[in-house]
């Protein structure tokens, strides 16, 4: 049983969770699920596979007591041998590499139950380190809200159903990115905030895309990733009526 909120913070009513929110969390599930997922977003790299190689090499054989290698002519410079200084690479990365990781779609399924259900326990969304006043979770808002288009509306309504802390305190833990994907276009690190689940997103996601640590999702959309982003289970989490209906008729 959870609260539905209008938009002014006021309880409208009581409603039944579905039964998608009432599975047993399975923390090994989800991190399967989650490593599997970040696995296949990976992008392949790798050196150039002759690299290290487009040099040519002499040695002047036995009896000149110096050792073989080959060198650069002229010169004592080792070239081609991996263990040369001055040499290939011996383990370079290659682009062959396989990244891709299978999760069984019953696993997958039963993960994202897991995940979706933990977001009910307001223990686990604490301990996530979410920031929230509301009496109940998930908090479940009128349709309305996917009507509105402005940050300024949508920010009110957060305040109102006491949600809005935890996206100052996501916007607060923002930082600097330690290492070099500071200068390779992802300077900043934002803490995941609040995760909305709505039925249609072509309004609402103007007024929320802006927001330090937002997803917004539609029901068919979510997966344990998004539910628990690096395999922590407890993400606090806002959602529609007309989503909430959406979920309540998955076959399960």
């Amino acid at each position: 049983m959870t609260n539905l909120f209008s938009l002014d913070g006021k309880v409208v009513k009581n409603v039944d969770l579905p039964d998608a929110f009432k599975f047993p969390i399975r923390n090994d599930m989800i991190i399967r699920f989650t490593n599997a997922f970040q696995s296949n977003g990976r992008t392949p790299y790798g050196s150039y596979w002759f690299a290290g190689n487009r040099r040519v090499g002499h040695n002047l054989g036995a009896n000149h007591g110096i050792s073989r290698y080959p060198r650069v002519a002229g010169t004592s410079r080792g070239v081609l041998l991996s263990n040369a200084r001055g040499g290939r690479s011996a383990h370079h990365p290659v682009t062959a590499k396989k990244w891709d990781m299978k999760v069984n779609k019953k696993e997958r399924v039963y993960a994202k139950l897991s995940a979706l259900s933990s977001t009910v326990s307001p223990e686990l969304v604490k301990k996530r380190g979410h920031k929230f006043s509301a009496e109940t979770l998930p908090v479940i808002l009128e349709d309305k809200f996917e009507q509105i288009e402005r940050t300024k509306d949508a920010t009110d309504v957060l305040v109102n159903v006491g949600v809005f802390s935890d996206i100052v305190r996501s916007k607060e833990g923002t930082k600097i990115r330690a290492g070099r994907g500071k200068s390779r276009g992802r300077k900043y690190i934002t803490p995941k905030s609040i995760l909305f689940v709505v039925k249609d997103k072509s309004n609402i996601s103007k007024a929320l895309k802006n927001l330090p640590g937002v997803d917004i999702v539609k029901p068919e959309e979510l997966n344990a990733y998004v539910l628990a982003p690096g395999g922590h289970p407890g993400r606090l989490l806002v959602m529609t009526e007309g989503a909430l209906n959406v979920v309540r008729g998955w076959k399960l």
